[in-house]
C-alpha cells in the first residue's frame, strides 16, 4: 500500500511552493527592471555571484565551536576555517601546509607550513597558531576531531610543527591534519566557553572567505571572499545560502534565483535535459531508526532483531525514495563501499512471522492486534523530524508504524522540530526515533563514532566489549587487509546487537548551472561529508 503524507502536510506543502513561486516571479521583474539578481555576475564588474539552496536554512555561526554538529554546518565553516591538509577529487591536496612527513620510528607528523598565510584581520599565520590550536582542542574538545591523539606540539621556527602521537592512528591525516580548523591564537587565547563566543570575530579565519552576513532566523549566509587568500584570489566573489524547500528548488534554479542546489531525485533528468548539470551522490548518508536500547523491552537484544525483521527496508526504498536509494545493511557500511562486510548480505530479510515469533517467545501474548505482557500494552513512541529538508520523516514514519504494527507494536508516531528530535535523541528521551547522518564514505574511523560516540548521530552503544575492543584495534591499524578484518567483526557484531537499525542509504542528487565545477570530494569534505560544496570549487 503507497503510504502518503497527511492531509494537513500536503496543505502546508502546496501553500509554500505557490508562495515561494511568486516569489521568484517577483524576482523576475526586479531583474527586469535592471536590479542585481541573486546569481551570475553583478553589473558592470563581471564578478562572480553564487548562490546554494538549502531545504533547511539554519546550520549555526560557521565557527568552529558554534557551527551544527552535521555536515552542512561543516561545509559553511570550512570556507572561513582552513587546516593544515584537505581533499579533492583525487584525495590529499595541501592547504596551510606545503607538505607533510610521517616519521615511523617516531610515530610523529612534521608539517612545512605555508609562510605566505594571513587571518582575515591582517595578523600573520605562524607555526604558533597551529600549536595553540591542538592544546587548545585538547582542553575544549571540538565536536568532529579528537585531538587527544597529540602526545605533544611543538613549533620547529615560524614555520615548521612536528606532532608526537601516543600511539598508531590511522585516520590522522583524515581528521586531525584535514578536518580540524585553525585558530586564531590572537582571538580565542582568551575564550573560556567558545560554544558562547557568538560574535562575528569567532569568525576570524585563513580561509578564502570572510562571513559577511549570517540570519539565523531566516537561514542564510553570506560571505565573500578574501582577496589576500594564500592560494589566490577566489575566482567567486559572493556565495549566498538560502533557504528554499525542496518543493521550489527546480524553479529556483530555471528562475536563475539559484546556482547550485540538492535536488528530488525524479526531477534530476528532466533538469539534466534542460542543461543543468547533474551529481548522483554514492551512498554515504544513512537514514536510521534509533533505538532507545537503556529501557525495557528495547535493552532486549531479541526485541531488537524483531524489530529488525519486522521492518521491509526494500519497501522503504520503494515507497519513500521511490527508488532511489538502496537498503541498509544492518552492519551500517553500505554495500558499495570497500570496507563493507558482504557476510551479512542476507541479513534480517523482511519476516514478521520471525518477528511475531521473537516476541512471543518473551512472554507477551497478543491480544486483538496488538501484543500485552502483565495487563500492559505493546506500545511505543516513534519520533520523526517534520520539516527537515526532505531526510527521513512522515512518509517513512508512517510505513514503519503500519509494519510495526502489523506484527503487534503499538506504534505512537510523532513528528517534531527536526533540532528537537536531536536533543531529544541526545537526552535519552525517546523510544524509537528517524533520524540519520553522512561520514560513511570517510575513514572507517568514523564507525567509533557512530557506534560508541557521545551525540545524537551515534547508537551510544558500549554493552558488547568485544565489538568495542575491535573498533579501538582497527584505528591503530595502517594495514588495510588487517583493518578489514577488524571491522568485518564489528559489523557483524553491530548487526547481531542493533543498537540502531540502519534503514536505507539515499542516491542524492544535486543540479548546477555549471558556472563552478563542482564535485564530490573523495571520502567526503572533511571526515566524510557526502556534499558537493568543496571550498576549491569557488577559488580556482
Amino acid at each position: 500500500m503507497l503510504i502518503t503524507a497527511a492531509p494537513w502536510t500536503r496543505l502546508r506543502t502546496c501553500i509554500f511552493a505557490i508562495f515561494v513561486v511568486l516569489l521568484l516571479l517577483a524576482g523576475c521583474g526586479r531583474e527586469q527592471a535592471g536590479e542585481k539578481t541573486a546569481t551570475g555576475t553583478a553589473a558592470g564588474n563581471g564578478e562572480l555571484l553564487y548562490t546554494v539552496a538549502d531545504a533547511t536554512g539554519d546550520w549555526g555561526l560557521p565557527a568552529p565551536y558554534t557551527h551544527y554538529a552535521r555536515g552542512p554546518g561543516y561545509i559553511r565553516m570550512s570556507l572561513v576555517f582552513d587546516t593544515l591538509v584537505w581533499k579533492d577529487s583525487q584525495g590529499y591536496i595541501p592547504a596551510l601546509a606545503n607538505s607533510w612527513e610521517y616519521n615511523k620510528n617516531e610515530n610523529s607528523y612534521t608539517f612545512e607550513l605555508n609562510n605566505n598565510v594571513t587571518w582575515h584581520d591582517g595578523e600573520k599565520f605562524t607555526a604558533k597558531d597551529v600549536v595553540f590550536t591542538i592544546d587548545y582542542t585538547r582542553a575544549h574538545p571540538y565536536q568532529w576531531v579528537d585531538t587527544g591523539i597529540v602526545k605533544k606540539v611543538e613549533a620547529q621556527g615560524d614555520y615548521t610543527v612536528k606532532m608526537y602521537l601516543d600511539k598508531p592512528y590511522a585516520p590522522f591525516l583524515e581528521y586531525v591534519g584535514g578536518t580540524l580548523p585553525i585558530l586564531p591564537e590572537h582571538i580565542y587565547k582568551d575564550v573560556k566557553s567558545p560554544e558562547q563566543f557568538q560574535t562575528k570575530e569567532a569568525c576570524t579565519g585563513t580561509g578564502p572567505f570572510m562571513l559577511e552576513d549570517y540570519n539565523k532566523a531566516q537561514g542564510t549566509y553570506l560571505f565573500k571572499r578574501y582577496d589576500n587568500y594564500y592560494q589566490g584570489k577566489p575566482r567567486v566573489a559572493e556565495i549566498k545560502f538560502v533557504k528554499i524547500g525542496n518543493e521550489a528548488v527546480a524553479a529556483a534554479l530555471r528562475q536563475k534565483q539559484v546556482n547550485a542546489a540538492g535536488v528530488p531525485p525524479e526531477l534530476s533528468g528532466t533538469l539534466e535535459k534542460e542543461g543543468f548539470k547533474i551529481l548522483p551522490g554514492s551512498h554515504d548518508w544513512v537514514a536510521k531508526l534509533a533505538i532507545n536500547h537503556q529501557k525495557e523491552p528495547l535493552s532486549n537484544k531479541e526485541f531488537r532483531q524483531a524489530l529488525a525483521y519486522a521492518i521491509d527496508r526494500q519497501a522503504l526504498v520503494d515507497t519513500c525514495l521511490r527508488g532511489y536509494g538502496m537498503p541498509a545493511s544492518p552492519g551500517l557500511i553500505p554495500p558499495d563501499n570497500r570496507w563493507y562486510n558482504n557476510k551479512l548480505n542476507d541479513a534480517y530479510p523482511y519476516d514478521p512471522a520471525r518477528a511475531e515469533e521473537i516476541i512471543k517467545k518473551l512472554g507477551y501474548e497478543k491480544k486483538g492486534d496488538y501484543f500485552e505482557k502483565n495487563g500492559q500494552p505493546l506500545q511505543l513512541e516513534l519520533l520523526f523530524g517534520a520539516g527537515n529538508g526532505g531526510n527521513v520523516g512522515d512518509r517513512e514514519g508512517e510505513l514503519i508504524k503500519s509494519q510495526l504494527e502489523r506484527v503487534g507494536i503499538k506504534i505512537n508516531l510523532q513528528g517534531i522540530e527536526a533540532k528537537t528530535l536531536d536533543s531529544r535523541v541526545k537526552d535519552w528521551k525517546f523510544d524509537l526515533a528517524l533520524s540519520g547522518h553522512g561520514g560513511l564514505g570517510g575513514d572507517p574511523a568514523q564507525m567509533s563514532k557512530f557506534i560508541a560516540g557521545q551525540d545524537f548521530n551515534s547508537a551510544r552503544y558500549l554493552k558488547n566489549q568485544t565489538m568495542l575492543e575491535e573498533l579501538k584495534k582497527q584505528i591503530s591499524l595502517t594495514d588495510p587487509v588487517k583493518r578489514k578484518e577488524c571491522l568485518d567483526k564489528v559489523q557483524e557484531l553491530y548487526a547481531e546487537e542493533i543498537p540502531a537499525l540502519p534503514l536505507y542509504y539515499n542516491t542524492y542528487y544535486w543540479a548546477h548551472d555549471g558556472q563552478v565545477n563542482l564535485y564530490y570530494t573523495v571520502r567526503g569534505v572533511g571526515l566524510g561529508v557526502p556534499i558537493p560544496l568543496n571550498k576549491m570549487s569557488f577559488v580556482k
